[in-house]
């Protein structure tokens, strides 16, 4: 497609927003008009391809002068215009988790299943992932589909920037004063780990591991039994995995470098002798790529198992905006943005 496109963001002066626009700029998508909205930041000011623009208020926008509009402001948000988009002709992304789990909603990673949206024939509402989500499974489909993983546990370390702007400075303000009181969390964040992301449910697994197993299920493979405990650590920016999977057929480590190393969007920093690993300080700082290392296979009851170690920007990377850009541009490739 060679026409220019008009792009609404709906969410333009918060984190995500603001990488989400960087990214718009870095892979040269080609835009016409770009509309940055929102709702308190009304009147304010951000730059695109070195214009000014003035946030407009989203309540008063006029969708249809947009082909695709990105929301990136909540599941409250998404809930109230999201569909009233859609009907009046608009593709929309929502990056919230309103929409993931209902069945007639594509969750996408472009990666793996890019290709349903070559199916769509008119604008649509699309999902974007959980960020530990689509780190982890960037990871596990080039092995599932050569070595079938059917068990999966994995553990999140998840930094205070996927909360927002007000975890983070929390975590700022304790590491300063730790006699400063949780507010974003339940407990302090600063020199602390916290087994909670999200609400607990009737289960006793919180709500952000229930998204790794619906979501891992949804895109990747309904079969596949999947267990998570998701963490909150005192890091800036930058998700953390550790997984342990099985698979179905026998499997080595120079299996599994030999294709992670042939699938876009993964690198691989594994060293021991070097202790060469990813960390999120040194491989989570506006990077696109998803960062894996510590892999170890090992038989147990004469079964295979893995364990591996994963980081990913989880704000510019594929845990938000980066995924969601990606989106745009399978479309754009599939002529739906005409």
């Amino acid at each position: 497609m060679t026409n220019k496109i008009n792009i609404a963001l709906i969410g333009a002066s918060g984190v995500v927003g603001g990488k989400i626009i960087s990214l718009l700029e870095k892979r040269e998508i080609n835009i016409n008009n770009f509309y940055p909205l929102g709702f308190s930041s009304v009147g304010k000011e951000i730059i695109f391809n070195k214009q000014n623009l003035t946030i407009e208020d989203a309540a008063n926008f006029d969708c249809t002068q947009a082909h695709l509009i990105i929301l990136s402001a909540g599941s409250k948000v998404a809930r109230k215009y999201a569909n009233e988009f859609v009907s009046k002709g608009v593709y929309v992304i929502d990056l919230s988790s309103e929409f993931r789990y209902e069945e007639n909603i594509p969750l996408i990673i472009p990666e793996i299943n890019g290709k349903i949206l070559s199916d769509i024939n008119k604008p649509t509402l699309i999902a974007n992932p959980n960020c530990s989500v689509s780190q982890l499974l960037m990871v596990l489909d080039p092995i599932h589909k050569k070595f079938e993983v059917d068990i999966l546990n994995v553990a999140t370390y998840q930094a205070v920037s996927g909360t927002g702007k007000e975890a983070v400075e929390e975590l700022k303000n304790q590491v300063i004063d730790n006699s400063i009181k949780a507010k974003v969390y339940p407990k302090k964040i600063a020199f602390n780990v916290i087994p909670q992301c999200d609400i607990f449910l009737e289960n006793d697994f919180t709500k952000e591991e229930m998204k790794v197993a619906w979501e891992t299920k949804k895109i990747l493979d309904p079969n596949i039994e999947v267990q998570a405990t998701c963490v909150r650590v005192p890091v800036i920016n930058g998700h953390s995995e550790a997984i342990f999977f099985r698979t179905k057929k026998a499997i080595n480590k120079e299996d599994i470098f030999d294709l992670l190393s042939k699938s876009p969007g993964i690198q691989l920093i594994d060293n021991p002798d070097e202790l060469e690993y990813p960390t999120p300080l040194e491989n989570a700082d506006d990077t696109e790529d998803v960062f894996v290392g510590r892999v170890r296979t090992q038989t147990i009851n004469n079964e295979n198992w893995v364990s591996m170690w994963i980081v990913a920007d989880n704000v510019y990377g594929k845990g938000a905006a980066l995924n969601a850009v990606q989106i745009i541009e399978t479309l754009i490739i599939d002529n739906k943005l005409c």
